[in-house]
């Protein structure tokens, strides 16, 4: 392709006609031929008359250079020009097409697939065999292929949720020969990158492709010093820049939703940035996922397991009282190795039920109460584990000797078992390896891990079916029973290190851990996840959306730990892992990991994604052509006299020449017909006057604005189709820069991101509501909009911006209200959601019932504020064929519920444009007839 400047020529051999011009000049200028000119006498008698029909003797400069113009421009279309087209690689063989595909493709992944399917078209054209790689699938043989076999696959191709983890595995299946590559990289280095662009650079040219966007990855969030510490990574490094991370979770109801957002500001020349979020522990604790807010990536994505979930847990000692050293409390050991992954309380047993722990430890508690031991049962059957541990109190005391007793998981014998003493024979016993259905399975035994004393287990049927743990010997170590929907453990030894060295070692805490009693809040290492199968409940997509896992099978947990240091793969994706008492988050991102840029060698051509949009303009230069001619011919009319007949001699001339100048000029007189040349100001009232116009507020968020607009026309069709309203296409506006005097309906969905309005704001958004307009403040979270205490971010965010609004008293819309009847007859007022209350302006004090009527005697008034959060906009929004956007509810009850809101939102635009018109008594007795009274 030939080019010139930004414009390119399909055919330039074409553009040789030019050559021509100056030769068809010169024989156009021959047109008439010039005369010859002869001396006759008899010309004397023709002096002085008037000739009307007059030829020129040549043709003129102007007819020449107008048909000249004419004649180039045809000779230009024809050449196929194209406005900023995309380059053409020179190659005729083979073209190979390698893209990343991870997850740090997924922000531009539209992109990638335009531009591949570009390159395939091309090498259709061009007769090229192609093929098409993923780099982050396992390597396989390459086959190249026709473009046109090629092409329908495209639209199935995705990114995946993980990075190659060695690019140079695809060396040994590259094709024999050689051929072209085209690479879309996702401009992060991964391992054997080198020694695949070296290969792939021996077979031929190298095309790279990259973003210039930027990558934002989220590691995973740490419990440090009482907080959430969260931390995220950018490449590039460049100048100040903020992002935002919300915390989603569900909320009590079980709906998922955002329950906290901190922002998160990059230093200029930093490429890590942290930031700690302090939240209350039930709240902590209901967070599934952090997240930066607006990007689809699952490295901006960071899953949450149980080592964020700090577990409450009760300690009880029966020994507290005693004077001695702090080493020989029960509870030491057990609280050092707790208090930095647990929220550790104590008190009696009847103080701390009351605050729900999730474990109650007793260390050497012999006896309880009646009183206690119902309450504990309780506790366990919703789903509690009592932890108890041996001491000499439990073992001279008769608990659970002759009968099980229901806080003891076996029998114990009397007196218990000393071995390795000064009164002993027989030597201190180690702990056997544990089984293979024991929660402690894989965990390693240590040798120095020893047992003095213990107490015994009366030999019951169950008991081997108990015994979780045992000594070498084969006696019980650690036996556990269900009670309901929680259990019973008990350790046969101390909690400190009077009857063995197992508080002393690595050991105690991973057991500890194995029995959910602790969390930790580091990277679990291999030893913690081995000798299990972790099953995944959830993982996420490239984009760093949740899937289910479907029918993927489990893994060992050497495999996930191994994942866990060095990134998902095809085999162990991102996602949830279930084992038998815990969950482990994969993430895309580790909190070691580095963002490195890619590296290409010196030579290689670099390409990005923006371009210009390519512009075929062969139609508009052939227009233009066309045109021209059209005016040679009304011209050549007028240079021969026939036009004179018709009276417009000169006129038609200038005419001509006026049409001439306007083919060149980019629009020409019909720019004034279009609203885009009008003063933008002037723009946006004419379009917001021509007709009925709903309007609403630009939230900043792009989803939630085209929800908004899709509503609205949503709501539009269903009153031009049931009423006689018909209003034209919604309008967003900024209040901040936009008039808002022309629209009688504002819809705003109240989003916390937003900032809040600026002073000059606020004076217009009031005398909006004081001079007759209506805004609809839409909270979208079936909360009662933040009135009743502000319980959702939405919430809170309307109540900080209505404090510079002049809203009038509000309450919630009586039974007679004006708005439940102003065309159809309602008293719900759904949305996508259903159970939050709608408040109005509260009715005057003087508002009497007249006797008789059924409603009072209102003014004609209309509310100037509505506040709900049923999330109207997005029951109403359709797509492009006019079909529902979004689900409400289930089934028939759901489309019921839709046509509801479409009820609620005809009552409102009837209420704001005919006020209090059905109160007037002329309609009471048509109301009372419907009313069935």
């Amino acid at each position: 392709m030939f080019m010139l400047g930004p414009v390119g020529f399909a055919t330039p051999l074409l553009l040789l006609g030019l050559i021509g011009l100056p030769i068809l000049w010169l024989l156009l200028r021959a047109v008439p031929p010039a005369p010859i000119r002869r001396r006759f006498p008899g010309v004397a008698l023709l002096l002085g008359l008037q000739d009307d029909d007059a030829e020129a003797d040549k043709t003129p400069w102007w007819l020449l250079l107008l048909r000249m113009a004419a004649i180039a421009a045809a000779i230009l279309a024809f050449a196929g020009p194209v406005l900023n087209p995309k380059p053409r690689q020179a190659g005729s063989g083979p073209l190979l097409i390698a893209m990343d595909a991870t997850w740090a493709d997924a922000r531009d992944w539209p992109r990638r697939l335009d531009r591949a399917a570009a390159l395939v078209d091309e090498a259709g054209r061009a007769g090229r065999p192609v093929a098409l790689v993923r780099l982050t699938d396992a390597p396989e043989e390459i086959t190249f292929q026709s473009a046109d076999a090629l092409a329908p696959r495209l639209v199935g191709i995705s990114p995946q949720a993980w990075s190659p983890t060695n690019s140079a595995a695809w060396v040994p299946v590259l094709p024999a020969g050689g051929f072209d590559t085209f690479w879309l990289s996702d401009g992060l280095d991964h391992p054997g990158r080198a020694a695949l662009m070296a290969a792939l650079s021996a077979k031929g040219a190298v095309t790279v492709y990259e973003s210039p966007r930027p990558v934002f990855a989220l590691h995973p969030p740490r419990f440090n010093e009482g907080a959430i510490a969260i931390a995220a990574t950018r490449l590039p490094v460049g100048a100040e820049v903020g992002v935002e991370v919300s915390a989603r979770g569900p909320d009590p109801s079980g709906i998922e939703r955002e329950l906290a957002r901190v922002p998160l500001r990059f230093a200029a020349g930093e490429g890590r940035a942290e930031v700690a979020l302090s939240l209350p522990p039930e709240l902590r604790n209901r967070i599934t996922r952090f997240e930066i807010a607006g990007l689809r990536s699952a490295g901006a994505v960071s899953l949450t397991d149980d080592s964020l979930k700090r577990r409450k847990v009760a300690l009880i000692g029966g020994r507290e009282d005693r004077e001695g050293l702090q080493l020989l409390s029960p509870t030491h050991y057990l609280r050092q190795a707790l208090a930095p992954v647990a929220d550790l309380m104590e008190g009696s047993i009847a103080d701390i039920l009351l605050a729900s722990p999730d474990v109650v430890i007793m260390a050497d508690i012999a006896r309880v109460s009646q009183t206690d031991t119902d309450a504990l049962l309780d506790w366990l059957d919703g789903g509690g584990l009592l932890l108890r541990f041996a001491g000499p109190t439990l073992a001279a005391s008769d608990v659970s000797r002759m009968d099980e007793d229901p806080l003891m998981p076996v029998r114990l014998r009397e007196g218990g078992r000393t071995v390795g003493g000064a009164m002993s024979w027989g030597e201190p016993k180690s702990l056997a390896p544990f089984a293979e259905d024991s929660p402690f399975h894989g965990l390693p035994a240590p040798d120095d891990v020893t047992v003095t004393a213990q107490v015994l287990a009366q030999p019951d049927p169950d008991l081997a079916e108990r015994t979780i743990a045992a000594l070498a010997d084969g006696t019980p170590l650690v036996t556990r029973k269900a009670v309901g929907q929680g259990q019973v453990v008990l350790v046969h030894v101390t909690s400190n290190a009077e009857w063995s060295t197992l508080p002393l070692s690595g050991l105690f805490v991973q057991m500890l851990e194995r029995l959910a009693v602790s969390t930790r809040p580091a990277a679990p290492e291999a030893g913690d996840l081995a000798g299990q199968i972790w099953v995944p409940e959830m993982v996420l997509d490239a984009y760093g959306q949740p899937q289910e896992a479907g029918d993927m099978p489990g893994q060992q947990g050497e495999a996930l730990a191994q994942a866990i240091a060095s990134g998902p793969g095809p085999a162990l994706p991102p996602g949830l892992y279930a084992g038998a008492d815990r969950r482990i988050a994969l993430n895309v991102v580790s909190d070691e990991m580095v963002l490195a840029a890619s590296s290409w060698p010196s030579g290689t051509v670099i390409e990005g994604l923006e371009a210009p949009t390519e512009q075929a303009l062969k139609g508009i230069v052939l227009t233009v052509g066309l045109i021209l001619l059209m005016v040679d011919i009304l011209a050549a009319l007028l240079v021969s006299g026939r036009l004179s007949g018709l009276g417009l001699g000169r006129k038609a001339a200038a005419m001509a020449m006026l049409m001439a100048l306007m083919t060149f000029t980019p629009g020409g007189a019909r720019a004034q017909d279009s609203l885009a040349d009008v003063p933008k100001d002037d723009g946006f009232a004419l379009q917001a006057t021509t007709g009925l116009v709903l309007a609403y507020v630009l939230t900043g968020d792009s989803r939630v604005d085209e929800v908004s607009r899709q509503g609205l026309i949503g709501l539009g069709n269903v009153l031009f189709a049931r009423t006689s309203v018909e209003p034209e296409a919604p309008v967003g506006v900024d209040i901040e820069r936009d008039e808002l005097a022309f629209f009688p309906f504002i819809y705003w969905p109240v989003v916390d991101s937003q900032t809040l309005p600026s002073a000059a704001a606020y004076s217009k958004l009031n005398d909006y509501l004081r001079t007759g307009g209506m805004i609809l403040f839409d909270t979208r979270d079936g909360d009662t909009a933040g009135l009743s205490g502000g319980s959702t971010p939405e919430g809170r965010h309307l109540q900080r911006l209505a404090a510079g609004l002049n809203i009038p008293p509000l309450e919630q819309i009586p039974a007679d209200h004006v708005l439940t009847r102003t065309f159809y007859l309602l008293q719900d007022f759904p949305g996508r959601a259903v159970r939050s209350p709608l408040w109005v302006e509260a009715a005057p004090p003087d508002a009497e019932q007249v006797e008789g009527m059924p409603f009072r005697n209102l003014n004609d008034g209309v509310t100037p504020v509505i506040i709900g959060g049923n999330d109207w906009a997005g029951a109403w929004a359709v797509n492009g064929a006019g079909a529902p956007l979004l689900p409400v509810g289930r089934g028939f009850a759901g489309e019921r519920q839709r046509e509801m809101a479409y009820r609620f939102g005809v009552n409102l635009v009837m209420h704001v444009l005919t006020g209090n018109y059905k109160s007037d008594q002329v309609h009471v007795p048509a109301l009372l007839d419907r009313l069935g009274q």
